[in-house]
């Protein structure tokens, strides 16, 4: 699939509609977006030295990789598949998500939106900035920052998300919980 202006600005319109309905709690809908095979995951960040570091002294070199983000097949903090957050949008509604009670209030803010041909020419690579901010009942309050990593397809007249990669910016959360969608 080729790269073009309108391409571009008619997936920022579909990250924006995304963001909307996840701000207005519309869970159900936004489940529409998600592709049937779905991986959306957020890898854990750490922080590491670079091996030619002068910050430390360690004799220990685990501390001194260059990858600060761990790999798809290791730990993460969420690996969700579209059926396993369909089922977390089914707990919100049941009344037993006590770390959504009272619900959390959220803002997407989505930019720097970049696109990148894939080998499926019914798919593009996506790569976008975010800040989610999310209050919760007088005194709660996160900002979680970071980037994005979608890989969205075609399907008739609109796109689906198939994969997602969430890297936060901070390697510690102080949130009392994860439980919004990004």
């Amino acid at each position: 699939m080729q790269v073009t202006p309108d391409l571009l600005r008619e997936i920022e319109q579909f990250l924006y509609r995304e963001a909307r309905l996840l701000d207005n709690r519309q869970f159900h809908r936004w489940a529409e977006l998600l592709a049937e095979d779905l991986r959306y995951w957020m890898p854990m960040r750490s922080n590491r030295y670079p091996a030619n570091s002068k910050a430390i002294a360690s004799l220990d070199e685990a501390h001194q990789e260059t990858h600060d983000l761990t790999e798809a097949h290791e730990l993460a903090v969420m690996d969700e598949t579209r059926e396993s957050l369909i089922r977390r949008i089914e707990r919100l509604d049941s009344g037993f998500a006590w770390a959504e009670d009272p619900p959390s209030r959220t803002r997407h803010f989505i930019s720097n939106v970049e696109l990148e041909p894939t080998e499926n020419p019914a798919e593009i690579r996506a790569y976008s900035n975010f800040i989610l901010y999310r209050t919760r009942g007088e005194r709660e309050e996160d900002f979680y920052v970071g980037s994005r990593e979608d890989i969205l397809r075609r399907t008739g007249e609109t796109w689906q998300i198939t994969y997602r990669k969430i890297v936060l910016d901070q390697s510690v959360l102080s949130a009392k919980n994860v439980s919004n969608f990004f």
